[in-house]
């Protein structure tokens, strides 16, 4: 990005830290801070996320979300709307729900050093993986 120039999708892609945005049941937004991983080529944000969590029940009941993120400075940001698919929870360390967690953490620029033992925690935290398919980016720069 220059000075002039403003692109939310940059900003997505380099961020490692955002809030989604989720709707509960009665309408109301709730939010969570996530750990997202934004594929531009693809239109999608990554996010691994527990079963059973607020946010998880809410995409099960309605799959629309958003997620905004921060630059470091504050002054500038960006959201991506869209639906979502959930994939997981897997119950076989080696089946396809936890082999989308390992190529969600590589994908974000990873290696575990013990791949064995990421996939046991993927299964015992009951981890899925939240895709969500970009259909609209736009953001600010404040200043």
């Amino acid at each position: 990005m220059t000075a002039s120039e403003f692109d939310p999708h940059a900003l997505l892609a380099e961020s490692s830290i955002g809030v989604l945005a989720t709707i509960k049941s009665n309408g109301l937004p709730h939010l969570s801070p996530v750990t997202p991983h934004y594929d531009r080529e693809a239109g999608v944000v990554l996010v691994s996320m527990r079963e059973g969590l607020a946010k998880t029940k809410n995409l099960r009941r309605d799959p629309r979300a958003a997620l905004e993120v921060t630059s470091k400075n504050g002054w500038e940001w960006a959201t991506a709307e869209g639906s979502v698919t959930l994939t997981g929870p897997g119950t076989d360390p080696n089946g396809p729900e936890v082999e989308a967690l390992v190529d969600y953490y590589r994908r974000a620029g990873g290696e575990h050093p013990d791949w064995d033992e990421y996939r046991a925690v993927m299964v015992s935290d009951k981890r899925v993986l939240m895709q969500l398919k970009v259909d609209k980016v736009y953001g600010q720069r404040i200043r």
